[in-house]
């Protein structure tokens, strides 16, 4: 492939996404220093020693795999499928940025509930977020807003009106 801007061999690919609109340029190493656009070669045993597993007899593999199914991540990334659920734990870092990504920075689950779940579960939901910062509202000693969320625990029906609530909560 040519430079954009000469007839030289393009050695530096950039692509950019601009108010919506990918915007891809092809440039030499010269017109590329030219535009500010820094270009770095690592080592190059640096960049084998990602791809190359060694073959050395009693040499190990460094990479992390499943102590259950004994799945590596590059497994994984050929596949597209773990091994078991303790995959999950194993490659948490690796696959947090691809799970964030692949659903537009969102972690936590906000699709759609079947309707006979939805109400029992929403309300366990906010429950389980007000218990939370109950605890730490209490663990921060700010006791004004502890007991507006005791409060409100009740409201949603957690505390039973009658439950005496005067004393800190008890933290296990």
């Amino acid at each position: 492939m040519k430079c954009d801007r000469c007839e030289n061999q393009a050695t530096v690919h950039e692509v950019t996404v601009h108010k919506g609109t990918k915007v891809e340029k092809h440039l030499c190493e010269i017109c590329a220093k030219d535009e500010g656009v820094v270009v770095q070669h690592p080592p190059m045993s640096t960049l084998l020693s990602k791809f190359v597993i060694s073959t050395e007899p009693g040499a190990k593999d460094h990479r992390p795999a499943c102590p259950i199914c004994a799945m590596t991540f590059a497994e994984f990334r050929q596949h597209g499928l773990l091994g078991c659920p303790s995959c999950y734990q194993t490659f948490e870092e690796q696959l947090i940025p691809l799970l964030e990504r692949a659903h537009e920075g969102g972690s936590l689950h906000v699709g759609k509930i079947p309707r006979r779940a939805g109400k029992s579960l929403d309300r366990h939901q906010r429950l389980a977020a007000l218990r939370r910062e109950l605890t730490e509202a209490v663990s921060l000693e700010r006791y004004e807003r502890a007991a507006e969320l005791r409060d409100e625990l009740r409201t949603v029906g957690d505390v039973p009106p009658d439950a005496e609530t005067d004393h800190e909560p008890e933290l296990s």
